[in-house]
């Protein structure tokens, strides 16, 4: 597939070399839990408003396929902000529906399609055909589903929708991504009996992201049986899933990430704006994670606070990152940087999302004059030693391969490199639809403005 021409398009990412920050920044709505209030909204009896939507290209294709379906949302304000109106209505085909290259919609939409009467097509972008979506057609075909995927067990595909599923019991191997479990559990309540899953594989990745999807269930009403040791999810249908008139959608805490990082290799304070105290995403690890490497938190009022000191004390890591995975590309260009060398452990599902993000972190560390030792399922870093900021002459460019998350690595490299640019930086739009404006907030610190301008 050819590239257009915005994506060929370099950043130049700002440069504030020894500057100190304090900032405060608004994070756009959690990609994961919008996907998720989607699904659950369109599988209710009643209406269900969505308060401070992700607006994101994930959420929009995700939006976008619902209404395929045959799902109404609209867009309205409420308390002068804008929310989604989710109004359920019967699954309906034909449909075509569009998954970009979004984990979520190619995930947790097939399960939902097989509740329509009639054929719903599945296709996307380029790498979308690649990534792993075997375990969800399995499961669908375990349950009765028929599908037509030439064999592939790929997008693009075709489920032939008999108007309801029955449930049943569905092994599934898991090891590739959380969301298998979590496109079953979704789906779980529209079943007419009860599901049980069980995995099959060695490793689990991401649990929080379960965790999420069972702490959104139970929301509605709908309880989860977890054996944790036996790796079983089971949902009875024992209940109806209860309505929801208003959900409010918490701030992505994992689009936080470079945002804190920037404090970690700058020095001084960065503010997350309305952090909950209480929460099942992955994100909310950063804070431990961070204050190993040399950060302090605090929260003030409904925030969070990120204090550091800058690169001089900044320390490298060995951790376990299986199951916050998505903070991998952040934490390894902070490594780039500390002290003492880095070990990320535990990371080999990587490689199977919006890119290889192991061999393409390794690439672009590498850039940046780190030493890494890329293994199967780790990265090795040895951090940037004795480098200096860079000339204005000359360029370093940073590969964002597609990738919302080695996009936002690139722009945190260019907070101390200077002249870096970020080719396609628009791909960030996945999960915050203007990332460079909220970038650009960061020079907003009173002692660092005009500085990168």
């Amino acid at each position: 597939m050819a590239k257009s021409q915005d994506d060929q398009a370099l950043w130049s990412a700002p440069f504030l070399g020894d500057a100190q920050l304090d900032a405060t920044i608004a994070l756009p709505a959690s990609k994961s839990m919008m996907a998720r209030a989607l699904i659950l909204a369109s599988i209710a009896k009643s209406a269900t408003i969505i308060k401070r939507p992700l607006k994101s290209r994930d959420s929009l294709l995700m939006r976008d396929g619902l209404r395929a379906l045959g799902i109404q949302i609209d867009e309205m304000k409420v308390d002068e902000e804008v929310a989604w109106r989710v109004t359920p209505n019967q699954f309906q085909g034909p449909a075509t529906i569009d998954v970009g290259n979004a984990g979520t919609v190619m995930r947790f939409l097939p399960p939902l399609a097989a509740l329509v009467r009639g054929e719903v097509r599945f296709d996307g972008d380029e790498r979308s055909h690649e990534r792993p979506l075997r375990p969800v057609i399995e499961a669908l075909e375990s349950l009765g589903v028929e599908i037509d995927h030439g064999g592939r067990f790929a997008l693009p595909m075709t489920i032939k929708g008999k108007g309801s599923l029955a449930g049943g019991e569905v092994a599934i191997d898991a090891s590739a991504s959380s969301q298998f479990i979590s496109a079953l559990l979704l789906a779980a309540p529209a079943m007419s009996g009860d599901l049980t899953i069980r995995h099959t594989g060695r490793s689990l990745p991401s649990l929080p992201h379960i965790e999420m999807t069972i702490a959104m269930l139970k929301d509605r009403g709908i309880l989860v049986d977890v054996d944790s040791t036996g790796k079983t999810w089971k949902v009875k249908k024992s209940s109806d899933l209860k309505d929801m008139d208003q959900i409010t959608i918490e701030p992505d805490l994992s689009n936080a990430a470079p945002f804190l990082a920037a404090a970690l290799l700058l020095g001084g304070r960065v503010r997350i704006k309305d952090w909950p105290i209480r929460t099942t995403q992955a994100g909310d690890s950063l804070r431990s994670i961070f204050t190993q490497m040399g950060g302090t938190f605090a929260r003030v009022g409904n925030d969070l606070e990120i204090n550091a000191l800058g690169r001089e004390e900044l320390r490298g890591i060995d951790i376990d990152l299986g199951e916050v995975g998505e903070l991998t590309p952040t934490i390894a260009g902070v490594a780039a940087f500390a002290k003492s060398k880095s070990h990320l452990r535990n990371i080999g599902h990587l490689r199977l999302h919006e890119t290889d993000r192991l061999s393409a972190l390794a690439l672009e560390l590498r850039k940046m004059g780190a030493e890494v030792v890329e293994h199967p399922e780790a990265l090795e870093i040895t951090p940037v030693l004795g480098r200096n900021s860079g000339s204005e002459s000359e360029q370093l460019v940073i590969e964002s391969y597609n990738d919302h998350r080695m996009a936002t690595l690139g722009a945190l490299f260019g907070l101390v490199i200077k002249n870096v640019k970020v080719r396609n930086i628009a791909t960030t739009a996945k999960t915050i639809p203007d990332f460079p404006a909220l970038w650009n907030e960061l020079l907003q610190s009173p002692s660092i403005k005009g500085i990168g301008k």
